[in-house]
């Protein structure tokens, strides 16, 4: 399958839900010598001389309990990059930023789940018809109207859109916006093709329909009632670093970059994108996936219905990603969705064992590479080996 990492509502009462608690494996009902080579796992991704990732953090669970929370390696390692020596410039020991489980990530495509969260909350509301055309929404779109588009289209990528433009390179807002709504499929409706252009463009319509901006959208109805008080779009300057962004490879000359949004199109945007943008930390990303495990509810908040989790989670996925292997290991198979991030992000959650693995790093400090999921694949068979 293709790389899902990319190039309102909710908030009323239900019968309270357990919170989160962190505690030992045995009382999450899962393997404790799994569990301890799955940190071991994370610490080594994070050694050597070009390591996996410069830092990165690892939460784990099962129902209601954490039974792993660790933190390995560097938030901020380097200050430059070198494109001579193909290497990062080291910071002085003093001056680097020890990884913690409270750093904040820049998420990368992690956003997207929270769009389509928004966009189906919407659709338990009534407010939006997941089958509706985006044309009716949005008419002044013009490509998509004329290729009868749908929401459903734009949540399981199957628009046929291409995957991304160079929003980047335009000279303001309006010219970016007149490239949007420019757009027509590259490929047949009902083929997929991952794309950021999907959630762009639902980004747009939930403007739109609702009258708020994103931002508001995913604060409002899934970060504030469930309490995940460190997700955010940025800037968050706490935040780990990402890339000291320079041309030929990266798209736009911003230099190291740490609490801005790493992707250029997003950026360009101000920072708030239906694609990318968010920050967060494992705990929150821990309760985002908790929340969904039970339904939507999380304490006595409830931001979805469980038929609607349903409707979210059930293959092919509504801005999840259902059963790949490539990134979720042997937790794959029976329903585990999840996603992941350019930066080095990444979540699973299984409805089937009632468990969750968020790994969060910074594989793009100092510089992008070729992505590489082999570690994330590690951390869902570990925790899948630890069920059994």
């Amino acid at each position: 399958m293709p790389s899902l990492e990319g190039h309102g509502g909710g908030g009323s009462r239900a019968l309270s839900a357990p919170r989160l608690r962190v505690d030992t494996p045995e009382r999450a009902g899962l393997d404790p010598e799994e569990m301890r080579l799955l940190v071991l796992d994370v610490m080594d991704l994070t050694v050597g001389d070009r390591p996996w990732a410069a830092g990165a953090v690892v939460v784990a669970g099962r129902g209601p309990v954490i039974a792993v929370q660790e933190a390995a390696g560097w938030a901020v390692r380097y200050g430059a990059y070198d494109p001579e020596r193909d290497a990062g410039v080291e910071l002085a020991p003093q001056d680097r930023v020890p990884m913690t489980v409270d750093t904040p990530f820049d998420l990368a495509s992690l956003t997207k789940l929270f769009t389509s969260v928004a966009a189906v909350q919407q659709i338990e509301r009534g407010t939006l018809g997941i089958d509706a055309r985006v044309g009716a929404y949005l008419p002044d779109f013009r490509g998509a109207a004329a290729h009868g588009l749908t929401v459903r289209h734009l949540l399981t990528h199957t628009s046929g859109l291409r995957p991304e433009l160079p929003l980047y390179a335009c000279a303001d807002d309006a010219e970016r916006l007149e490239l949007l709504r420019a757009q027509t499929p590259v490929a047949e409706p009902g083929t997929y093709v991952y794309s950021d252009l999907n959630m762009l463009l639902l980004q747009h319509l939930l403007e739109r329909l609702t009258g708020r901006s994103l931002d508001v959208l995913v604060h409002e109805g899934i970060t504030r009632p469930l309490g995940m008080t460190s997700t955010r779009f940025g800037p968050c300057p706490g935040a780990a670093a990402t890339e000291d962004q320079r041309r030929p490879w990266a798209k736009a000359d911003r230099g190291m970059l740490r609490g801005e949004v790493h992707d250029e199109n997003a950026w360009a945007l101000g920072g708030v994108a239906g694609h990318a943008g968010l920050f967060s930390t494992g705990r929150d990303l821990a309760v985002f996936c908790r929340t969904l495990l039970a339904g939507g509810s999380y304490g006595p908040a409830r931001i979805l219905g469980p038929d609607f989790v349903e409707l979210l989670l059930t293959p092919p996925g509504l801005g999840f990603a259902v059963d790949q292997p490539w990134f979720m290991g042997e937790l794959a198979g029976e329903g585990a969705a999840g996603h992941t991030g350019f930066t080095g992000t990444s979540l699973v959650l299984d409805p089937a064992t009632d468990t969750f693995v968020v790994l969060l790093a910074n594989t793009v400090h100092p510089v992008r590479r070729t992505p590489d999921s082999a570690p994330r694949a590690l951390a869902g068979t570990r925790l899948a080996m630890g069920v059994r």
